[in-house]
């Protein structure tokens, strides 16, 4: 599954959270988002508690 880059660092900006918070808040490693954040594909389960993390939908953070 492939995040969109652009829609992920917004809702990461809207919480006011570093990598290092979002990475503790959703139990997902930081390298794991660093992947994400350089266009790396991760399993559903994974961009799931990226969302829940960061208070939004799914569906709000998949590429298009």
């Amino acid at each position: 599954m492939k995040l969109n880059v652009t829609k992920l660092l917004i809702a990461i900006g809207e919480q006011q959270m570093s990598i290092q918070e979002l990475a503790e808040k959703s139990g997902v490693s930081r390298n794991t988002i660093s992947a994400i954040k350089a266009g790396k594909t991760c399993r559903p389960d994974v961009a799931g508690k990226i969302a829940r993390a960061l208070q939004k939908p799914l569906a709000e953070l998949i590429e298009d």
